[in-house]
């Protein structure tokens, strides 16, 4: 069994609805011997410093979350993709911690074919930035503002998708057109939507 780190306690410590789930999927995954870590404000397990699974919660549910679970075969048929959009993460939802000490066994496995994943070096193909739908309304204000299209072409993959995604989501283009105008101080400072 791995051991736990003590920057990752914050997590499990505080107060929730699913401090007794955290806990059995803490055990289970240190058992499978990845290293504990914190990021994204959350416990993650890493082997040889690549990221296998994490442990996050919701209002309706708690989840471990596969980072290559695509890749995954599926025999349960409890993989889980949170939307459209997630092309490599899959989920395994839980609702209860009981449901957690029944599948024990299957979770174990599920983690452990993660994990043959990572040392076989296999990695999800994911869609380039291009191939993403660039909502007209933000098309014509790029065409319009070099700087910001130089300011977007400058951000890294993944900031780019995120903002392509948000604008794209909004079925109105009154509310694209929002949208855009409220993000375009934080594209040409080089922030994702979240920073």
């Amino acid at each position: 069994m791995s051991k736990l780190n003590p920057k990752v306690d914050f997590f499990f410590n505080k107060t929730s609805k699913w401090e007794e789930a955290y806990e059995e999927l803490r055990a289970i995954v240190l058992s499978c011997g990845l290293t504990e870590e914190l990021k994204w404000g959350v416990p993650c397990y890493t082997r040889n410093e690549n990221n296998i699974v994490l442990i996050h919660g919701f209002k309706d549910y708690c989840a471990l979350l596969f980072i290559r679970g695509a890749l995954l075969k599926d025999p349960e048929k409890i993989l889980i993709q949170q939307t459209k959009n997630v092309q490599s993460a899959r989920q395994i939802r839980f609702t209860s911690v009981q449901e957690i000490l029944r599948n024990k066994k299957i979770i174990k496995a599920y983690i452990k074919k993660a994990i043959e994943l990572d040392k076989a070096g296999l990695k999800v193909k994911l869609k380039k930035t291009s191939e993403y739908n660039v909502p007209k309304e933000f098309q014509n204000v790029l065409d319009d503002m070099p700087e910001l299209k130089k300011a977007f072409k400058a951000l890294p993959p993944g900031r780019q998708r995120g903002y392509l995604l948000y604008f794209s989501q909004a079925k109105q283009s009154k509310t694209r057109e929002a949208r855009i105008e409220k993000y375009l101080d934080k594209i040409l400072e080089g922030k994702g939507l979240d920073d």
